[in-house]
């Protein structure tokens, strides 16, 4: 199935999807992502939730990592060219939600993207050679695409991985791994 479909078929899901299964679903994501080697790890960034999208609410992850003395790097989303940049995450009081629904901050310490060791992925879906399908900005090909070819990448997701995403091009870059309920 190509990518826009799919595109359309999870976020249907995902919106079906009731608050109840969603927090059964979140903590059986959160507790594999404790259960992981940090070791090595130092700055890692992740993604916020759009509350809107019903994506994986992800700030207990962030505040277990902190608890790691973990360094937490979120983005801010320049839609005029479909990049990201990344900024150290001090505190929620630093947030704003912009047009799209997207907490992101309003200052902070930028930081480069060849600091960056372990990146975790927001998505709609994934196959299971580890592409993904998100909201077809290109946002987060463009972003892993500068990381360090060591930067580590693992996606988080409701749902099972399915077969095969059969559009696949030469700019998609598959994750190492992705973490979904199971």
């Amino acid at each position: 199935m190509e990518k826009k479909e799919l595109r359309k078929i999870y976020k249907q899901k995902r919106n079906e999807l009731s608050q109840n299964e969603v927090d059964k679903l979140q903590k059986s994501i959160e507790y594999q992502v404790k259960q992981l080697d940090f070791s090595g790890i130092q700055n890692i960034h992740i993604f916020l939730p759009i509350k809107k999208q019903k994506e994986i609410d992800t700030y207990s992850i962030i505040d277990f990592l902190q608890s790691k003395n973990k360094t937490i790097i979120i983005s801010k989303s320049d839609f005029s060219n479909n990049t990201l940049t990344h900024f150290v995450f001090e505190n929620k009081s630093q947030l704003a939600i912009n047009s799209y629904g997207i907490p992101e901050p309003t200052y902070g310490t930028v930081i480069d993207v060849k600091k960056i060791d372990l990146v975790f992925v927001p998505l709609l879906i994934s196959d299971k050679k580890n592409f993904r399908v998100g909201y077809g900005k290109g946002f987060y090909d463009r972003f892993l695409a500068e990381c360090i070819p060591t930067v580590k990448t693992i996606g988080l997701n409701f749902f099972e991985p399915i077969e095969k995403i059969s559009n696949v091009n030469e700019f998609d870059i598959p994750l190492d791994s992705v973490i979904y309920p199971k």
